[in-house]
């Protein structure tokens, strides 16, 4: 049971990381625009996240990823963190939280 607690509380404190990185086109942070697919911990304390981008010409694609794979890493009890890039599915709109429709006045 405590390893089930550990890997909640990693993933918990993985989300909370993601949404104080912000998309620096929208104002609205990467968690609740929906570009975040997958999070998955391993029994070593791994962190594998599968995202996206909002458009695949995104001109900082390369310092965002890096910029989640190292605060996703500095997460205390974190051995690894890896990020892939993927666009299958392509984002859209349907992909924000409700929190990221009313911020950007879409409700």
């Amino acid at each position: 049971m405590a390893e089930v607690n550990n890997f909640l509380q990693i993933e918990t404190e993985v989300v909370q990381v993601l949404k104080s990185i912000f998309d620096p086109e929208i104002p609205v942070n990467i968690y609740d625009l929906g570009l975040i697919y997958a999070i998955d911990v391993d029994d070593n304390n791994k962190v594998e996240i599968t995202m996206t981008l909002t458009t695949p010409n995104c001109p900082v694609a390369d310092s965002l990823l890096l910029d989640v794979q190292e605060k996703v890493k500095a997460i205390d009890g974190v051995t690894e963190a890896k990020v892939n890039l993927t666009f299958d599915p392509p984002w859209d709109e349907s992909n924000l939280t409700d929190e990221a429709r009313l911020d950007l006045g879409l409700m």
